[in-house]
């Protein structure tokens, strides 16, 4: 369980953090991220939950969520994240 592992995190320590979190699912090790850095969440979850005020807001894969008007518009701000906007575990976009 991480709870906002990458707050307060340069840009090259959320990449560490993001390899080390892929390396540990890679090797079986269940990982629940609770994160509000949505280019880290869209770059390493297979499954996404978004809630908003103590109710799912939307739950599915990372290209589901990311394109749900509601969780646009509470948390995004535009029409969805780009490949541009995730983060992956070898720092490079997705």
């Amino acid at each position: 369980l991480l709870d906002e592992p990458a707050a307060g995190l340069s840009a090259a320590e959320v990449q560490a953090l993001s390899r080390a979190v892929r390396s540990a699912a890679d090797q079986g090790v269940g990982v629940l991220l609770v994160e509000h850095n949505l280019p880290v969440v869209f770059g390493l979850a297979d499954q996404v939950t978004v809630l908003h005020q103590g109710r799912v807001l939307a739950e599915g894969t990372p290209s589901d969520v990311s394109a749900n008007p509601e969780v646009v518009r509470i948390y995004i701000g535009r029409e969805r994240l780009t490949a541009d906007d995730r983060i992956t575990p070898e720092g490079a976009s997705s």
